[in-house]
Formats: structure tokens, C-alpha cells, sequence
């Protein structure tokens, strides 16, 4: 007997603090699986996820200090009572796991050793009689050492233990089990290899056979019987393989970006899980790095779980110059244990990866031959300009005198600014911004997306259309621009037909609508080929008819006629 505990002693600690250990490392991937076990279909306990971090933390650092009070013969009354409660509720939650299919891993050992529910329930029923084999045999569990010796080495524990804590959480783990480490290839992991077994099924064809119901169970093949097929039941008997990564996407707008960019070099990815819970003070570490990465010939996006909506409101907040794409929430969760995390890709390999708190580290040696992605002191003018060409043109749409006061007071304007001569006031700024844009045209060309973003690059459009003498002037500029992807070429339709109007001429896409307080009334401004005009809109990237875009402009009510210049003149 006394050997018996000796070895079961030496299991027991061994176990509870190695197992302690890995999950100390990730005490973040730990708290997503109480999450998981704290969800209203598993245990139902709500009230307590908020608490989850703290929880696992607690959990874990105790599960390593019994293992180490076991092997010293440590307050050894406490310690067993200790070990037989945890591992009986342990036990316990395995077992209602594997039994109803609530949660397909324990997350006992974290992501180094993954148990199915019933090989954690296995493994709790061994420790169990461990603990049962020493409770029985405990008084030949002697202490090592004194017991001053004893408490040192407990508290240096428990010091070590807080350590590691306090390193991962402001970081990341210190050593990666999961799929997506640095160095793993994100494509090689989506891949089945070849041969690899699929999912079996079984199915159990039910049949009417002389009167009386009969149940053939098969692999798939269609049962030869004579009878009348009933129905059919499928059951998967056995999984098939599951590639290490899965439920990767880079998605927006309803389109796949996955391949596109898992096939880009140097790339570099904020994972941002859920913007409703995100860390807030990430993003002025990752606005910095994330601009010298643009700068370096880097390209940047962001993947979040979260809605567009929240994603562009978080880079209006934090002037980000990327976009966000939709990832599962799950598997940005797996990627990095930060909210938000920063990671280089390169054809799809994972070169590094860190924690906001460790941005300034991501290494960015400029890329040969690649041009800056932005000019982002370009685009912060541009961005200014933008809000300055709508300073006063938000008032002036405002409906009442006291609707104005309001706005005007929550934009902090001056009475003598919201209640003075708001079209001139728009006037004088709408020439000085467009004093800056016309140097840029003259001296660069157009400021498209290439060069500022595709947010800010309509920016000089806006200017332009609100300087209507200088249309004449940059039209053909404008123009290319479109021509070169830089601008939508409907934006270049739009100022062509509103340069052609002020010319008294038709349009050619029948963009420009007009209203008199006269009989002429609102109608779309005479079209040149007005028979063609929704087949010119098409070829330019409009998606609505003329017919359509006109109830736009006008009403449901409205119906478009085409008129000529003569028609307008009398």
C-alpha cells in the first residue's frame, strides 16, 4: 500500500501541475472554454461569464499549487479534501459533456493534448481513484522537508504562478500549441490531405413490406427490398478527418477574400474578435504600426467577427487606413489571445505575430521595389477638407431656425456662425479648399485610392463639384482617373453631365435633375439618346434605370419622360 501511494502521489501532482502549467500559459483560451461550459445550453450559469478570466485564472494557479502540495506533503488534510472535490466536480462536468454532447473539449490541457469528452471523463475517473487510493493510504503521505522549507516553497510557487500570469495576459502564451503559430501556413492547414478517411453514415431505411413497417439499416447503399420506401434516417457514426484549421474566411460585401489574400505577400493583419468587448487603448499602438507598414510597402486589413457598421465606425474613430473584413469570431479567437492582435502574413504563412501591447515590436524592413501604399499626411489634409466641405451644409439642410440652433451648439459654431450667412460662410471655404486641390491636380494629378484610400479619394471629387468653374478645367482629369480605377466611374459620369447641363447641353447618363416653381416643374435634364441612356448607365456602373433613378430623386410618384433643350427653353 505504501508504494501504491507513493506512485499514486507522484502521478497525481505530476498531473494536476502539468496540466495547471499549460493552461496558466493560456489562461485566456481557458476562459473561452468556461464561457463555453457557463453558456445557457451547457450549466446555464450566465451570471457568471464576465467573471470567466478571473475564474480560470483562479482555477489554474490552485490546480498547479495542490499538485505541488501534494508532492510536499503540504497541509496534506486540506490538500486531499481539495483534490478529491475538484476532481469529483471535474468528473462530474466531463461526464454531462460527453453524455449530452454539450462541449467537444474539456480544454483540460488546453491546446497541447486534445481529449474528447469521453477521454477527459476517462482520464477523471483514474485520477479519481488516485485520489480515492490516497485518501484511504494517507498517513503514508510524508511531508518533505520542514515546514518553513515547505511554505517558502508554496508561496515561490504561487510567485511563479502570478508571474506567468501577469507575462501572458500583456503578451501572448509563451509557448503557441495552437494551429496558427508562427511558421504554420494558414493554407496547408485548411487542407485535407489526400486519402484521408471521410465521415461514415448510417442509414435506416424504413419500408411498408406486406403490410408491416421494417427498418433496414445500411452504409448508404439502397436496400434490395420490395416494399414501399417510408422514410430515411441519417446518422454519422463516425467523423471523419478535420483539417487543424477550419472556418477561415476573409469576407465583405458578400465576397470571399480568403484565397486573394492568403496568396499575398507581406500582409499584415489586425484581428480585432468582437469590437464590443475590444481594448480600446490597442489601437493607437496599431494606427502607428499599421501606418509605417503602409509606408514600408506592406499591405493592411483587419478581420473582426463584429458588424461593418462597428468596424467603420471604429476606423472613423482611430483614422485606421484599412478595411475590415469578416472572419468567424471562434477562429480569430484560436488566431491571437488579443483583442486587438497584430499578425504578418506571407502567402499565407504566419512570419509573426503579437499582442497590441507589443505593436512597436512588429518588425517592418521596407519591401524592395513596392511603393508606399498610402500618402497618409495626404490623406489626413484630404480628411480635414472633407469635414470642412461640409461644415455649413449640414446647417443649411436643417429645417427650422431652432433645429440649426442645436446642431450649430453641438458642433461648437458661435451664434454668430450658425445663425450668419451659412452659404457664404460654405462659399469662402469651398474656395479655399479648393485652392489646395488645384495646386495637388497641377503639381500630382488626381488624389485617387492608390494614393489616399478609396475613403478619402472622393474627397477632391466633392471639392471640385462644389467649385463648379473649375469643372471645365479638370473634367478631363477627373476623367482618367475614373478610367484608371482610381475614382468610380460613375462619379466621373456624374460631373460630366453637370458640366454638360451648366453648358445648356443633354447628358449623356441622366444623373442631373431639375425643379422649377414654374409649369416645367421637376424633371430629369434632357438626355442625348435618351433610347440608349440605361444600357450607357449600365456601362458605367449604375445599378438603378433612369426610370428608377428618377422616383429616386423625386418620388415614388414620379414618372420620367424625356424632354429636349427646347422643351426646357420654352
Amino acid at each position: 500500500m505504501k508504494y501504491l501511494v507513493g506512485i499514486s502521489r507522484i502521478i497525481v501532482g505530476v498531473l494536476f501541475i502539468i496540466s495547471g502549467l499549460i493552461k496558466l500559459n493560456d489562461p485566456v483560451g481557458f476562459s473561452f472554454k468556461l464561457k463555453d461550459y457557463f453558456a445557457p445550453e451547457v450549466l446555464d450559469l450566465g451570471f457568471l461569464v464576465p467573471y470567466a478570466l478571473l475564474i480560470a485564472i483562479f482555477v489554474v494557479i490552485f490546480e498547479v499549487l495542490l499538485g505541488v502540495a501534494l508532492l510536499l506533503g503540504y497541509l496534506k488534510k486540506f490538500t486531499l479534501w481539495a483534490l478529491l472535490l475538484m476532481i469529483v466536480f471535474f468528473t462530474f462536468l466531463t461526464f454531462y459533456s460527453a453524455y449530452f454532447n454539450k462541449v467537444t473539449d474539456c480544454g483540460c490541457f488546453g491546446d497541447a493534448i486534445k481529449l474528447t469528452p469521453w477521454e477527459s471523463f476517462t482520464k477523471d475517473i483514474v485520477l479519481l481513484i488516485l485520489i480515492l487510493i490516497l485518501f484511504v493510504g494517507r498517513k503514508y503521505i510524508q511531508p518533505f522537508f520542514t515546514k518553513g522549507i515547505r511554505s517558502i516553497l508554496i508561496f515561490a510557487s504561487f510567485v511563479f504562478c502570478l508571474g506567468i500570469t501577469y507575462y501572458v495576459l500583456l503578451h501572448l502564451p509563451i509557448i503557441d500549441f495552437r494551429p496558427y503559430k508562427i511558421g504554420a501556413n494558414i493554407k496547408e492547414g485548411m487542407t485535407v490531405p489526400e486519402g484521408a478517411p471521410g465521415p461514415i453514415y448510417e442509414y435506416k431505411w424504413k419500408f411498408n413490406i406486406n403490410g408491416e413497417e421494417k427498418v433496414i439499416t445500411t452504409n448508404g447503399e439502397y436496400p434490395q427490398v420490395d416494399g414501399e420506401l417510408i422514410s430515411t434516417e441519417t446518422e454519422m457514426i463516425q467523423e471523419g478527418y478535420t483539417p487543424p484549421i477550419h472556418d477561415f474566411t476573409m469576407e465583405r460585401d458578400g465576397e470571399d477574400y480568403t484565397e486573394q489574400f492568403l496568396n499575398e505577400e507581406n500582409l499584415v493583419v489586425v484581428i480585432a474578435y468582437s469590437l464590443s468587448n475590444t481594448e480600446k487603448d490597442g489601437y493607437l499602438p496599431i494606427k502607428e504600426i499599421t501606418d509605417k507598414a503602409l509606408k514600408n510597402g506592406y499591405s493592411v486589413i483587419g478581420l473582426s467577427a463584429s458588424s461593418q457598421e462597428m468596424t467603420e465606425a471604429l476606423t472613423e474613430k482611430y483614422k485606421l487606413n484599412f478595411k475590415f473584413y469578416f472572419c468567424d469570431e471562434t477562429t480569430l479567437k484560436t488566431i491571437v489571445r488579443s483583442n486587438p492582435g497584430i499578425l504578418e502574413l506571407d502567402n499565407g504563412t504566419i512570419k509573426q505575430k503579437l499582442h497590441w501591447n507589443d505593436a512597436q515590436k512588429l518588425q517592418l524592413p521596407v519591401v524592395e521595389n513596392a511603393k508606399p501604399k498610402l500618402d497618409l499626411s495626404l490623406k489626413q489634409r484630404l480628411d480635414s477638407i472633407a469635414v470642412l466641405d461640409q461644415k455649413y451644409r449640414t446647417l443649411m439642410q436643417t429645417k427650422s431656425l431652432e433645429e440649426r440652433k442645436k446642431l450649430g451648439e453641438s458642433m461648437g459654431l458661435s451664434e454668430a456662425e450658425y445663425s450668419g450667412d451659412l452659404s457664404q460662410m460654405q462659399s469662402v471655404l469651398d474656395s479655399v479648399n479648393m485652392v489646395f486641390i488645384e495646386k495637388y491636380f497641377i503639381q500630382k494629378g488626381y488624389p485617387g485610392k492608390s494614393v489616399v484610400g478609396e475613403e478619402s479619394s472622393l474627397v477632391a471629387w466633392n471639392v471640385l463639384q462644389h467649385n463648379p468653374d473649375k469643372i471645365p478645367l479638370y473634367l478631363p482629369l477627373v476623367k482618367k482617373a475614373a478610367e484608371a480605377g482610381e475614382i468610380p466611374k460613375t462619379s466621373a459620369a456624374m460631373m460630366e453631365d453637370r458640366y454638360l447641363m451648366m453648358e445648356g447641353k443633354p447628358q449623356i447618363y441622366g444623373t442631373q435633375g431639375m425643379t422649377y416653381d414654374d409649369a416645367r416643374g421637376s424633371f430629369i435634364w434632357p438626355i442625348e439618346n435618351p433610347e440608349t441612356v440605361n444600357q450607357r448607365r449600365k456601362e458605367a456602373g449604375f445599378e438603378e434605370t433612369v426610370e428608377e433613378y428618377a422616383k429616386i430623386l423625386f418620388g415614388d410618384d414620379f414618372v420620367y419622360e424625356p424632354r429636349t433643350i427646347e422643351q426646357i427653353k420654352q
